[in-house]
């Protein structure tokens, strides 16, 4: 089955630039870690899921490429058409002259309704190359104005149009500390409108990532690109093929459908979040050995103690007793409890390794039995050069922190009125905002009280 991938504003392009790249070199890579056939059959899956062929057999991008400004969007197609490898099609991208200004009800009420119908019938098109249409994947960031509102908006459209199809949607945290003034109104309002138009939201924290370029890569300088590789490579360690438990010799069909089934099982809860190990400068990997048993231990305690990386994890966070009379708010302080996880394993030996520690009872919510909590995918197909290496999705407590925090400091500037002016003349009101209020201390109030 085929995905479509939406690029929505600066960020949604460079990212999916960066994922299709990534994928790309993927496939191309001669691994020796398995068989020819078995390589064969990655490949043949990987290029069906993401890109379909041209005349002259170089692989199209099965993308949709929608930026309010013209400048990011020339940029990636020709860097995608220079690298000779894959493409986007020059009929997939809709841009136009004035950017949306960084104001979320710009892109959402006016950019939105007045591009809808170009913008979607791009999507159409897309859609109807695939032989079997599994889903859409949109990438945007939720801080600016055209990827996060116009993207809230495209979204519910996709949902409108494509009622039966799986949408994920890739949702890119900003910077704590800040790129622009309002990105904690424009943060709510994206977040509040795709929980509701959305299957799942994945989201990737830049503070976080930018830790991994500094910690773990080694990088220096630090740019946007650095960023947006570590997230590309950590989103290929999720879709590339695999074989999924009980799927037979083949790799799995349907990546979002299959992604949703085992991750969200209650619409209540659909904040996905990622951990990969190992994570290391290529340079480094021919002097690094690792072992199943090793990965598996630090990716287990990665997600009880919600640790974003190998390094620094706090090894002292326990998983309550079962029966132990604390009162749940008080459960070990740090715990992150998971309602479901997926662990992907890729590489040399993944039959043979034991996950026992991701099904015990005490990581998972009391109303889901840990066997349906808990799934693993694997193939022996390595990825991205590493001999042997991990992903986690979860959906867990993980968000909790940086949600309320977005949550607050933007109630804290809406108690004031700050801004408001900026939202109202393009008619998003202060109901529309108290809504998006209420909806996100819902989901706060949910994931608490797992």
């Amino acid at each position: 089955m085929s995905i479509v991938t939406v690029q929505l504003g600066q960020c949604g392009n460079q990212i999916g630039h960066e994922v299709f790249s990534a994928l790309c070199s993927d496939i191309r890579g001669t691994h020796g870690l398995c068989s020819k056939k078995e390589n064969e059959s990655y490949q043949d899956s990987c290029k069906e899921r993401f890109f379909c062929e041209d005349e002259s057999g170089v692989p199209v991008a099965r993308a949709v490429l929608v930026d309010m400004e013209p400048k990011v969007i020339s940029q990636t197609l020709s860097m995608a058409a220079r690298s000779g490898h894959w493409k986007y099609s020059s009929h997939s991208h809709f841009c136009q002259k004035q950017g949306s200004g960084n104001n979320w009800a710009n892109g959402y009420s006016v950019h939105g309704p007045r591009h809808k119908e170009a913008i979607m019938d791009l999507v159409q098109k897309e859609a109807e190359k695939c032989d079997q249409l599994g889903g859409f994947f949109t990438i945007m960031s939720m801080a600016g104005g055209t990827g996060s509102g116009l993207g809230a908006f495209v979204t519910q459209c996709l949902r409108d149009a494509f009622p039966t199809s799986f949408i994920l949607n890739h949702v890119v945290w900003p910077y704590g500390t800040g790129e622009v003034i309002v990105q904690n109104y424009n943060s709510v309002l994206t977040l509040s409108h795709l929980y509701h138009s959305s299957d799942a939201l994945l989201v990737h924290e830049n503070d976080v990532i930018h830790k991994i370029c500094a910690q773990l890569m080694n990088i220096k300088q630090i740019s946007f690109r650095d960023v947006n590789q570590v997230i590309a490579h950590q989103l290929g360690s999720v879709f590339q093929p695999t074989h999924t438990a009980g799927g037979g010799s083949g790799y799995n069909r349907n990546p979002l459908g299959d992604l949703m089934e085992t991750l969200v099982p209650h619409p209540e809860f659909r904040m996905l979040g990622l951990r990969n190990i190992p994570q290391m400068p290529e340079s480094s990997l021919p002097y690094s050995t690792f072992s199943w048993p090793g990965l598996i231990k630090h990716l287990r305690q990665m997600l009880i103690a919600n640790a974003q990386m190998e390094e620094g994890i706090d090894w002292q966070v326990r998983p309550p007793h079962p029966g132990s009379s604390i009162p749940s708010t008080n459960k070990a302080l740090h715990f992150n409890t998971s309602i479901a996880n997926l662990v992907i394993l890729r590489g040399k030996d993944v039959h043979s390794v034991d996950l026992g520690s991701f099904q015990d009872p005490s990581l998972y919510t009391s109303w889901l039995n840990p066997q349906d909590a808990f799934n693993a995918w694997k193939t022996p197909r390595a990825f991205n050069k590493y001999e042997k290496s991990a992903a986690l999705v979860s959906n867990s407590q993980f968000l909790l922190k940086p949600l309320d925090s977005i949550v607050g400091k933007a109630w804290n500037m809406f108690a004031s009125k700050a801004y408001l002016h900026q939202y109202t003349k393009f008619g998003i009101q202060e109901e529309d905002f108290l809504d998006c209020f209420t909806t996100l201390e819902q989901v706060i109030s949910s994931y608490t009280n797992l």
